[in-house]
């Protein structure tokens, strides 16, 4: 089983920055690509950001030069920098790992922006 545990959320005022981190372990070799999602109360669960096995990168559109996705295979670590922030991104933030069988999240973690 992979497990994921993410970090680094917390409560900062608009236009400031925060960078989340997710740590990886289990049966790693079986990852295809990784991401980040997010949640708002009462709305679905949406795509913010991917990278792929070699390292392709794909954004949500609402998050497109404001947000990094990126992935340190030595420490076994997915990040994402989040610069400019909005009120608009506060939701809980989720990893994801897929891989051929499933989907594995992590437990996710808060964001909250002020206006």
């Amino acid at each position: 089983q992979v497990q994921l545990v993410e970090s680094g959320g917390g409560f900062v005022q608009a236009g400031g920055s925060l960078r989340l981190a997710c740590v990886f372990s289990g049966p790693i070799f079986n990852i295809n690509a990784m991401g980040w999602y997010r949640q708002a109360p009462g709305k679905q669960r949406e795509l913010v950001a991917t990278i792929t096995r070699g390292g392709t990168t794909d954004y949500a559109d609402s998050v497109k030069g404001r947000f990094t996705i990126s992935r340190n295979n030595a420490k076994n670590t997915l990040y994402l920098q989040m610069n400019s922030l909005k009120p608009e991104d506060t939701a809980a933030y989720y990893c994801n790992a897929k891989t051929v069988v499933r989907d594995y999240w992590g437990q996710g973690t808060q964001v909250t922006v002020s206006s």
